[in-house]
This record gives structure tokens, sequence and C-alpha cells, in this order.
């Protein structure tokens, strides 16, 4: 699926079983919460907190997917084209970057 593709699947998912989208502000709240969940599977799953037995159920993919998705909606209710805006965020870290990793000591094997 591309992010085209995905962009209007979630808005056809929003406006058929969704109802409606909620507000921006909404989903914003809602994509930092999706991030925090994110983020707990991580510290406790790679990082040096302990997983407690509660966490280990966790499905990281489905919270990366929870992520994503809150993230679409916002694109879709913004007007950002996610596929035109990758491709220039890419682009720009591409010009930007172009020396910069490859000259960073701490980068090194």
């Amino acid at each position: 699926m591309t992010l085209h593709e995905a962009q209007q699947k979630v808005d056809h998912w929003i406006t058929t079983t969704g109802v409606r989208y909620f507000n921006e502000l909404t989903n914003t709240a809602i994509l930092m919460e999706e991030v925090g969940e994110v983020a707990r599977i991580m510290a406790r799953r790679y990082g040096e907190q302990s997983e407690k037995e509660s966490d280990k159920a966790a499905d990281l993919a489905d919270e990366m997917a929870d992520v994503l998705f809150v993230l679409i909606c916002l694109a879709n209710q913004t007007g950002v084209d996610l596929t035109a805006a990758l491709g220039k965020n890419l682009e720009k870290k591409t010009h930007r970057d172009a020396e910069r990793h490859l000259n960073n000591p701490k980068l090194k094997k």
C-alpha cells in the first residue's frame, strides 16, 4: 500500500465506520498518547527499564500502526500529501546531511 492509498483508506474508514474525524487538537493529543505507548514498549523491551509481565503482551507493530493511523488522520485533516511531504523531507535531509553523517566519528564502527 502506498502512502497515498493509506490516506485514502483511512479517510474512507473514518467517514464510514468512524463517523467523522476528531478535531485536529484531539487527534494531536491522541497521537502523543500513541507515541507514548510505543515509547513504553521500546524503553522496556529494548532499553534499560525492566519489562513488567503486563508489558510482554504489548504488540509493537500494532502500536506503531496506531501512530501511523492518527498521523494519517492529521495529514488528511490538514491537507498534507504524505507522499510529497516525505519525498521533500528526504531530499532536504540528503542535501543537508550529505557529509554530516559520513564525518561523524560517533557513527564509525
